[in-house]
């Protein structure tokens, strides 16, 4: 795995765990450029399920699809080292380039 997908991964990973009323997975696809948390908690008796982290890498970009952490994943990817220059928050309505889906 390249540096940039390592340190992506590494980054979403850390937003995956158990809490007091649910548990959070990472997911991945197959080619290793999407990264998803998908959160499952029962909140007053009733079952909630969601996404709340995607992220996928094109060429050396990031782009942050959703994010709904108290921690952006923007901050800790910057923490992690990833220059900002290369960071699109495309939540945030910053342009995202044409891209092969």
């Amino acid at each position: 795995m390249d540096s940039l997908k390592q340190t992506v991964y590494d980054v979403v990973a850390g937003y995956a765990s158990e809490g007091l009323n649910g548990v959070s997975y990472l997911t991945r696809s197959e080619d290793g450029n999407v990264f998803t948390v998908t959160d499952f908690a029962r909140v007053r008796g009733k079952h909630i399920s969601g996404v709340s982290t995607v992220v996928r890498l094109v060429g050396e970009i990031v782009i942050i699809e959703q994010d709904q952490n108290d921690k952006t994943v923007l901050d800790a990817l910057i923490q992690a080292g990833v220059p900002r220059e290369q960071i699109i928050l495309a939540y945030a309505g910053e342009p995202v380039p044409e891209t092969e889906w």
